[in-house]
C-alpha cells in the first residue's frame, strides 16, 4: 500500500509537553482529528515536545519530540499512532543527518508498554521493556543520527500482529521527514533497528517496505533475536517460567484476528478470559511475574494444542510467521544459540525463507548470550554494521557464522568502553552529544555492492 510523501497537515499544532506524563487513553494528544482518514499515511496530525527519562525519574539531556501521525492497520484501514522522536542535544539546526527507526521491544498490551509513554518524564512503567531499551537509543544518538522510536504496536497494542508493525514503522519515518526541527528531506538515508519483539516489527517493516514505502532510502536492518516463529515460540513457552508472553501475545492477537477470538470464546472457560484481561493491564516484567508456569491447558475445555490446530486458528498462527517476502535492504541478523526465551532454531528458520525468497542477511549466532544480555553485548557490533551501511561501504558475506561472542573483536571492544561511559551519563542524567568524528552528517556514498 504505497503512499505518496506526506506532508505536515495545515491545522497540525504543537502541545505542550507535560512533566507528569498521563497514560495514553487520558492524554488527548492521542485523539487524532476526525478527518485525519482523509490524509496520506505518514501525515503529521500532531506535534508537541516531550522530555525524556531513565525509568520515568532520571531526566534525560536530549531534543526530543512525539509526532501523532496517521497509518494502517492490517486490514488497511486509517489509524493513528504516536512516535517519539529525537536529536543528541546541540544538534546543528538544518544538518544533513541521518536517522534510526528502532522499534522497541514492547512486548505487552498495556498502554504503559508504549514508548511514547515509557520513555517520557514522569511516566509510572516499571517493568516495561522501552525503559531498558533507552541506552541503546542514547548510543544512536551519542553517533549523531536522529532517531525515530514509533509506538509499532498502535493504540490497541496490537503485540505479535502480522505486517502492520512494519506500516507504523514506516509511516513514523515519514512523519519524521517532514518535522523540520529534525532537520530530514526525503533523500535522507535511514536504517531499521530492532531487538526480540522489536526485532519481529523490524523483520516486518523491512518486508513491507518495498511495497508500502519505496520512496524510503533504506540502507539496512538490523533484527536482533526477532522471534522467527511467534506460533513456535507461544507453544514452546507456554506452561514454562516465561509463559506471561504466550499469555500476553494471545490476548494482544485476539484484538486483531476475529477467528482467533472466536475460537477462544467457545472453548476457554471464564477464568481463561480473566487470565487474559489481567495480562492486559500489566507491564511485560511484571506479567513474567504473574504468569509463570501457566499453562493455557488448564483454562480450556479442550486441550489448547487442539484449538491451535483449528483450520481458521492455523491461518492466524501461519499468517503471523515472518519471513515470505524478502527484504530489498541487507539484513544482519543476531541470535544467541542458547537463548533462554527464543529458540536459535526458529530464527534459523526465518533467515532461511529470506535467502530462499533472494534477502541478502548476514547471521551472527552467539554462543554465549543469554537474551537480555546480548540486546547490550550487540550494540557496538549492530551500531557498526549500521554506521558502515550508512557510509556505503563494501557489505560483508552474506552468510551465517556462530561465534563465541560478538563482542570480542578489537572494533567492537573499543565500542563496548565508549557504550559503557554512554551508559554511565545515561544514569547520571548527563547531556547526551554527537561525539567528534561522529556527526552522524550525511557523506557522499559509494553505491553499495548489493545495489551493484
Amino acid at each position: 500500500m504505497p503512499a505518496e510523501s506526506a506532508p505536515v497537515v495545515p491545522n497540525a499544532r504543537p502541545v505542550a509537553g507535560s512533566a507528569a506524563a498521563r497514560l495514553p487513553e487520558d492524554d488527548e494528544f492521542y485523539c487524532p482529528p476526525d478527518d485525519f482518514a482523509l490524509l496520506p499515511a505518514g501525515s503529521i496530525l500532531r506535534a508537541r515536545s516531550v522530555e525524556l527519562a531513565l525509568f520515568g525519574r532520571i531526566p534525560q539531556r536530549v531534543t526530543a519530540w512525539q509526532l501523532l501521525y496517521r497509518t494502517n492497520g492490517i486490514d488497511g484501514g486509517a489509524e493513528a499512532a504516536v512516535t517519539t522522536v529525537a536529536l543528541p542535544l546541540g544538534a546543528e539546526p538544518g544538518a544533513d543527518r541521518r536517522l534510526l527507526a528502532f522499534q522497541c521491544a514492547i512486548d505487552g498490551v498495556s498502554s504503559r508498554c508504549f514508548p511514547s509513554y515509557a520513555l517520557r518524564r514522569g511516566a509510572r512503567a516499571l517493568g516495561a521493556i522501552p525503559q531498558l531499551e533507552l541506552p541503546v537509543i542514547a548510543e544512536a544518538l551519542a553517533r549523531g543520527w536522529a532517531v525515530t522510536v514509533p509506538d509499532h504496536g498502535g493504540m490497541g497494542g496490537h503485540f505479535g500482529v502480522a505486517r502492520e508493525p512494519g506500516y507504523r514503522a514506516l509511516d513514523a519515518i515519514r512523519a519524521a521527514m517532514d518535522f523540520a526541527p529534525l532537520g530530514l528531506h526525503p533523500g535522507t538515508s535511514v536504517a531499521l533497528w530492532g531487538y526480540s519483539g522489536g526485532g519481529l516489527a523490524t523483520a516486518w517493516a523491512a518486508e513491507v517496505a518495498a511495497e508500502y514505502a519505496p520512496e524510503l532510502d533504506i540502507v539496512g536492518a538490523v533484527a536482533g533475536s526477532p522471534v522467527g516463529d511467534p506460533a513456535a515460540a507461544f507453544i514452546r513457552l507456554n506452561g514454562s517460567p516465561m509463559a506471561g508472553f504466550s499469555t500476553v501475545c494471545v490476548a494482544a492477537l485476539r484484538r486483531a484476528y476475529p477467528a482467533l477470538d472466536r475460537a477462544l470464546r467457545e472453548f476457554g472457560t471464564a477464568q481463561f478470559h480473566t487470565l487474559l484481561a489481567d495480562a492486559e493491564s500489566r507491564t511485560t516484567l511484571a506479567l513474567l511475574a504473574r504468569f509463570a508456569g501457566k499453562n493455557m491447558d488448564d483454562y480450556s475445555t479442550t486441550g489448547f494444542t487442539d484449538i491451535l490446530a483449528r483450520p481458521a486458528v492455523r491461518r492466524v498462527l501461519d499468517d503471523i510467521r515472518p519471513g515470505q517476502r524478502a527484504p530489498a535492504m541487507p539484513l544482519l541478523v543476531i541470535q544467541g544459540v542458547h537463548d533462554e526465551l527464543i529458540a536459535v532454531a526458529d530464527v534459523d528458520g526465518h533467515v532461511r525463507r529470506y535467502r530462499e525468497a533472494g534477502a541478502h542477511v548476514r547471521y551472527l549466532r552467539d554462543r554465549l548470550s543469554l537474551h537480555l544480555a546480548l540486546l547490550y553485548l550487540g550494540v557496538p557490533a549492530t551500531m557498526n554494521w549500521v554506521a558502515d551501511r550508512f557510509d556505503g561501504l563494501d557489505l560483508p558475506p552474506a552468510h551465517t557464522e556462530t561465534v563465541w561472542s560478538i563482542a570480542w573483536t578489537t572494533r567492537e571492544a573499543v565500542g563496548h568502553l565508549r557504550f559503557a561511559a554512554l551508559v554511565a551519563r545515561v544514569l547520571t542524567g548527563r547531556p547526551i552529544t554527537a561525539r567528534r568524528g561522529r556527526a552522524g552528517i550525511a557523506r557522499t556514498r559509494s553505491q553499495p555492492k548489493w545495489q551493484t
